[in-house]
């Protein structure tokens, strides 16, 4: 590929505002700065500009480790929405492949790949998500029962599917809960069901994939080609 048309891609720029910067001395390939827009990259370029490595725009799919007090949308009036978290051009593009509420921690795929993230929130596809829950008061010994059976939500017309439940420190009320569906504040509902209240929630995994535990809260990481093919399979 072009020089000029990777600098595009990359930045969201016009072909005259990418030649601009090539101009400008400011990019880089494997180390040595290019002005020429004819430049051919190939896949082992690394290419930079002001210091920063250029990846060539779409399809995009992002791992986040989304602190609390985010929301995810691309605009909200009372939170900062997660997108901020990110240092990408064209967000625009950019959505959620699964949200989590304001006060959840955990785990968040984004993309820019419409029929990626349908795989994962679509109901009929069966995409597990494994959340780590805390709640208020004592887990009771028929909980896991129950969730495996189904529960009843306010304004459903039909009962939840079958839930995993393993309890991770009974002393703590930690406990693993996996799931199938993505309804709203299903997990909190789940157990304002059963007579509970989730105190704290946090995700650690959609379908394969698994929250990288080097990413501190707010850091985020491009996925590996095996974790987007994961999703398929």
């Amino acid at each position: 590929m072009r020089l000029d048309k990777f600098v595009c891609d990359a930045l969201g720029v016009t072909r005259r505002e990418a030649t601009q910067l090539l101009r400008s001395g400011d990019v880089t390939v494997n180390e040595v700065k290019k002005k020429s827009g004819s430049f051919q990259v190939t896949d082992d370029c690394v290419v930079e500009w002001q210091d920063r490595v250029l990846k060539r725009i779409g399809p995009r799919y992002i791992m986040l480790h989304k602190p609390e007090g985010f929301v995810c949308s691309h605009e909200d009036g009372h939170n900062q929405t997660a997108f901020v978290l990110l240092d990408e051009v064209k967000m625009a593009d950019l959505h959620f492949a699964g949200r989590l509420d304001v006060d959840t921690t955990g785990l968040l795929l984004i993309t820019d790949d419409g029929q990626w993230s349908h795989r994962i929130t679509s109901p009929k596809h069966k995409c597990e998500k494994t959340y780590r829950v805390w709640l208020d008061d004592a887990i009771q010994p028929d909980y896991a029962q129950k969730l495996a059976e189904g529960v009843e939500l306010r304004n459903e017309r039909e009962p939840t599917k079958p839930a995993v439940m393993e309890i991770v420190d009974e002393s703590q009320n930690e406990l693993l809960l996996t799931i199938t569906e993505g309804k709203y504040h299903q997990v909190k509902r789940m157990f304002a069901a059963l007579g509970n209240k989730v105190e704290r929630l946090h995700r650690e995994r959609i379908g394969k994939i698994v929250l990288d535990e080097s990413l501190d809260l707010g850091e985020y990481r491009y996925l590996t080609q095996e974790e987007v093919e994961s999703i398929w399979n």
